[in-house]
């Protein structure tokens, strides 16, 4: 359910700015889209776990705060982001 960290660097390095670039919007948004993409095969067996969805719902929200800055700072940015990560908004 959790990611692990050899996947965690590979989206840094898919996703960074610069060789160690680890908090970035882009970053962020990689990481977090990699855990809600796991939550939700979770949840895909185990329907009844309320607790395990209110923290999928509190990082959805994370994650909407960060494409939102990331809009107002740099549109540019924010399109290559959500096209390369599949999101839709």
């Amino acid at each position: 359910m959790s990611i692990t960290q050899e996947r965690k660097a590979e989206l840094i390095k898919d996703h960074g700015r610069g060789k160690d670039d680890t908090g970035s919007t882009e970053v962020q948004v990689a990481i977090l889209t990699e855990r809600i993409a796991n939550l939700t095969e979770h949840f895909k067996d185990h329907k009844k776990d309320n607790h395990s969805r209110r923290g999928l719902l509190k990082l959805v929200s994370q994650r909407r705060r960060l494409l939102d800055h990331l809009m107002k700072k740099d549109m540019g940015r924010y399109k290559a982001l959500i096209q390369t990560l599949g999101l839709r908004r």
